[in-house]
């Protein structure tokens, strides 16, 4: 069984290799989605839209699966409002499964072009 330093060493990893390919643009900016247990307020980068599943009108869903799609439904309103109609996927080194995916689904449902 990996310990979870061991497994946060080879997400970083997968996500440098990732962040080699996917480059955002003025035109279709990267979408960077960071899965965590911990609340994360970043103030020092420029953020065009955010959505977090530990907002009050995000936080009602029942599973955490499901938590994330409406986060990703959110996340292409907001994102939409500042102008923004596709975008680069960046993972974070996470599988595509799960939260990640719901999150991504939901964002295309809420018309994000990915």
């Amino acid at each position: 069984m990996i310990n979870k330093a061991s497994r946060d060493a080879l997400r970083r990893k997968r996500h440098s290799r990732i962040r080699l390919r996917i480059v955002g643009s003025p035109e279709r900016p990267r979408l960077s989605i960071f899965r965590s247990s911990k609340f994360i307020d970043d103030r020092n980068g420029r953020t065009l839209a955010s959505a977090s599943s530990r907002e009050a009108s995000l936080a009602s869903a029942a599973s955490k699966v499901d938590s994330a799609r409406s986060v990703g439904r959110a996340l292409a309103e907001r994102a939409k409002a500042a102008g923004v109609s596709a975008v680069v996927l960046d993972r974070g080194g996470y599988r595509y499964h799960g939260r990640v995916r719901s999150l991504t689904e939901g964002a295309r449902e809420g018309g994000l072009d990915l």
